[in-house]
């Protein structure tokens, strides 16, 4: 059956219902005169008479009447499988497929993972922590944790809440050693830790807020590592500064085994947040996922 078609026997079923064109044009949300060209069309094609039309009612004909005990069962067989299919949806399950950095796993997604399976049973969660970019469609992802500056414009972003920042931290023993840098044009003169993010050939830039804009500083030193934790040892160990999230050294900040330095120039920006494709189909487990995480 043709769109068309079925637009025309579900507007016959309405009129005969209501027994008024002009009800069932209200029901439809069209113009009455569309509608009553709707029958007459479904009239031309079928070669037989569906309503008798008067100045006063409309009532339907011995034809209308053997169609709508025909046509009627199963159109209610029709909503009542569209209803199901509501249904199954309003209770979310299936397969949800995330790809989420490590930092933002371990602070957002790790810690809710035993509450989030006792309200949604039925949801089975895929999650890869990785640090390497994703291009979410092609690798097969439902969603995404990304930070602001990493979200392009096909992306619809959710905000999990929060401000984030970079810092650079030592170990006493290192300042022992090498004193503080008072300035970011100081950490020329330190060892400095690089971090390079997953999936990237160059290192993480050291940027700093500087005369209201952001400034590149040039660093170098002896250890390139892939992961924030590690490049927080390396600098508990006198290795050099760090530059990493803090998240991943305010405990040893707190403990006082790092120092926090360049504070100044290192401001919070808009924390991570839940993507998904804007073109793509967003299903009952994926909204249930989001929706949980920003709550």
């Amino acid at each position: 059956m043709r769109g068309r078609e079925f637009a025309e026997l579900h507007a016959f079923v309405i009129v005969a219902e209501l027994g008024s064109f002009a009800r069932a044009a209200e029901r439809l949300r069209m113009a009455p005169s569309t509608l009553s060209q709707t029958i007459r069309q479904l009239e031309d094609r079928l070669g037989v008479l569906l309503f008798e039309r008067t100045t006063r009612r409309v009532s339907i004909t011995a034809a209308g009447t053997r169609l709508i005990n025909r046509f009627r069962p199963a159109l209610e067989e029709m909503n009542a499988a569209l209803d199901d299919a509501r249904d199954t949806e309003a209770v979310p399950s299936g397969l949800v497929r995330i790809h989420v950095p490590r930092q933002p796993f371990r602070l957002h997604v790790q810690p809710h993972l035993g509450r989030f399976h006792r309200l949604f049973p039925d949801i089975r969660l895929d999650i890869t922590v990785d640090d390497a970019p994703v291009h979410l469609i092609s690798a097969g992802y439902d969603l995404t944790i990304q930070r602001a500056e990493w979200i392009d414009d096909r992306m619809a972003a959710v905000d999990l809440g929060g401000e984030i920042r970079n810092v650079v931290v030592a170990s006493k023993g290192y300042l022992s050693e090498m004193g503080a840098p008072e300035t970011p044009d100081d950490l020329t003169n330190h060892r400095c830790i690089h971090w390079r993010r997953s999936g990237f050939a160059e290192p993480f830039q050291w940027q700093f807020w500087i005369n209201d804009r952001w400034r590149i500083i040039e660093v170098s030193g002896p250890l390139v590592v892939s992961e924030c934790e590690i490049g927080v040892q390396a600098a508990r160990d006198d290795i050099g500064l760090a530059f990493v999230t803090e998240s991943a050294a305010y405990k040893h900040i707190a403990a006082r085994e790092l120092v926090l330095l360049l504070e100044p120039f290192l401001p919070f920006s808009p924390g991570w947040k839940i993507c998904h494709r804007k073109d793509s189909f967003q299903t009952a487990a994926s909204k249930a996922f989001t929706e949980f995480l920003v709550a």
